[in-house]
């Protein structure tokens, strides 16, 4: 069938596109959808219902779906096709369909003539072509074969993954534990370093070490109860992956690491950039693929978490404790319940939550997992604070920091007496705020950490000033701290908080200043390059680095970002050719505690 609308044209047989005659660029997907549309524009199709008849078996998220459609509004206009709340997307615009067949029979007719005259040239040429086709095929299919054949041995053993290592400890015995090359992994030992301080500090050591060594592997072993305990962590260019494995001695427990590592999800995720829902679809195949892996299970939680599909999340978090508990991991079981508390609090099941908690504590002291347990006392704090019961926020923040001393985790102390900081400062505790915030600054100077890590502390001094300009000199000094890690979250938030201030007293040049020596394209720069297009009225870098930042804010899973930045395009009053796709960003991807923080700017556009 031919379909004709506007100045367009389509063939849903060979799937081509062709824009006043000229052929557009569309993806195979893309154009099955849009046959899809056009065969049944009378029907409104859900985004399973698209997933089912475009993708059919292959296991893709809703994502795939939203982009599709975003894609061919870009090419057809926003008018195109509608979306209908919770229902799916129609097409809108009148076409003319052609049915092909009668086409070809009419012409065909008319053609059988003029075929039988040039029948035996067109023969004669056949011969010569295939002859000459089969002569340059098998030519191919020789050098490909000589290619293959002298191609170094190396290049045909796919299945090594190259690996480099910092020396794990065992906490108990001192001793420090080297990995040998196999046929799987070709280890590479980092033995000038050390992994207690390599944890703390990757935000600097890393950067320092990925042109070379793209992936670390970290860890430490301790023993309790005749079991060994292994926590590891992997570092790659684009995220962490990390869990825990136990076995009755230390062999055992690297046996399990390296074959897990063996994993191709692992490095999937490493080495590139992924929207959460991507993570999601990878994760979900990989867990059908490794059922009892509880490491992969635990991520697929996680993920499910960070897109908001908290029902989904407390499912697999159910299944995470029931297979934990047959294969008798107490690890695995404190780790389910962990998240089934962060799963009930985001769905502000307060006393449920806390329930969990208390169970997951049980669980890490049976085991004597002293990290963990400053984790769920770390996330108490919340529930007390949300009760308004500042001594309580207190003890539990107290537990968790010394908890974490006791287990050597510079990190998780840290950040439990900063927290305590911050709640303090929430709840009107005056001096415990600057207390606790000096009792962190401190540990910092005992442990002899690399200056970012100090950039902390004015960030909180940053917080605790009652307004912007009382802030300016503190969000400066966390940026001279960070200047070797400018990618610090403090960092980022700081330079945001400045451009935007330098924007509202008409300050170009400091907000220019700002992005000097920024060299990483991430969501943050763009978004930050962004605002001083606007602010400089520079209407073609504005539209290039908002379309930049939104992309980048969705790849990265930063919805907040996005939906800020779609607010921003919609509320210019330049219209642009996808102002409604950004309008329509809102309505279906907006939370209510976004819209609470944006309510003004929304009702003026009446979104």
């Amino acid at each position: 069938m031919r379909y004709i609308f506007q100045n367009f044209e389509f063939d849903s047989t060979s799937l081509v596109l062709k824009k006043d005659n000229q052929a557009l660029a569309i993806r195979h997907n893309e154009a099955k959808v849009l046959k899809l549309l056009l065969e049944h524009s009378d029907n409104v199709f859900s985004k399973e219902e698209i997933l089912s008849h475009v993708w059919q078996d292959k296991v893709v998220s809703e994502q795939a779906v939203f982009q599709s459609i975003s894609n061919l509004r870009a090419l057809l206009g926003n008018q195109a096709i509608k979306t209908f709340s919770k229902r799916g997307y129609q097409w809108q615009l009148n076409i003319d369909a052609i049915d092909l067949v009668n086409e070809t029979e009419k012409s065909s007719a008319n053609a059988n003539k003029a075929e039988q005259k040039t029948s035996d040239l067109v023969e004669t040429k056949a011969i010569n072509h295939w002859i000459i086709l089969t002569l340059v095929s098998i030519a191919f299919l020789v050098f490909i074969a000589i290619k293959l054949m002298s191609r170094p041995a190396q290049e045909d053993n796919n299945s090594v993954i190259k690996i480099s290592y910092i020396p794990m400890t065992n906490q108990q015995e001192s001793k420090v534990i080297k990995l040998e090359d196999n046929a799987y992994f070709d280890f590479t030992e980092l033995s000038q370093l050390n992994t207690a301080d390599f944890q703390t500090s990757a935000e600097l050591e890393y950067p320092l070490l990925a042109a070379q060594h793209p992936l670390v592997l970290t860890g430490s072993l301790r023993n309790h109860n005749n079991q060994t305990y292994l926590d590891f962590m992997l570092k790659g260019p684009f995220a962490n992956w990390q869990g825990q494995i136990s076995g009755n001695n230390q062999q055992t427990v690297l046996k399990q690491l390296q074959q897990h590592l063996q994993q191709p999800v692992i490095y999937n995720l490493l080495n590139s950039v992924q929207a959460p829902e991507l993570q999601q679809a990878n994760l979900s195949i990989a867990h059908q693929q490794a059922p009892n892996d509880l490491i992969i299970l635990g991520q697929l939680i996680n993920t499910y978490i960070m897109v908001g599909e908290l029902e989904k999340a407390m499912v697999m978090a159910n299944k995470l404790e029931n297979i934990s508990a047959t294969q008798n991991q107490i690890q695995y079981i404190g780790n389910a319940l962990l998240f089934q508390s962060e799963i009930l609090t985001c769905k502000e099941l307060f006393d449920l939550s806390a329930e969990k908690l208390t169970s997951a504590i049980e669980q890490f002291q049976k085991i004597n997992d002293v990290k963990r347990q400053a984790d769920a006392w770390f996330a108490q704090s919340w529930l007390d604070h949300h009760k308004k019961d500042y001594p309580e926020v207190k003890q539990s923040l107290l537990k968790s920091a010394q908890l974490a001393f006791n287990a050597q985790d510079k990190e998780r102390e840290l950040s439990a007496l900063t927290y305590l900081s911050v709640l303090a400062y929430k709840n009107h505790q005056e001096e415990d705020k600057y207390l606790y915030l000096k009792q962190a600054e401190n540990k910092m100077k005992a442990y002899k950490l690399p200056s970012y890590h100090f950039a902390i502390v004015p960030y909180h001094y940053a917080i605790f000033a009652k307004n912007i300009e009382d802030k300016e000199p503190h969000l400066k000094q966390v940026l001279k701290l960070a200047a070797l890690t400018p990618d610090f979250w403090a960092a980022q938030n700081s330079r945001q908080q400045l451009m935007k201030y330098y924007i509202s007293q008409k300050n170009l040049l400091d907000a220019q200043m700002l992005l000097d020596n920024i060299n990483t394209d991430n969501a943050q720069n763009s978004y930050l390059r962004t605002l001083l297009a606007q602010a400089q009225k520079n209407d073609t870098a504005f539209f290039t680095y908002a379309a930049r930042t939104f992309e980048q804010a969705e790849l990265a899973g930063d919805t907040y970002l996005s939906l800020d930045m779609a607010l921003l395009l919609c509320s210019t009053k330049i219209k642009q050719s996808n102002h409604a796709f950004y309008c329509q960003y809102i309505n279906e991807k907006s939370t209510d505690y976004w819209r609470r923080n944006n309510e003004e700017k929304l009702i003026a556009l009446n979104l």
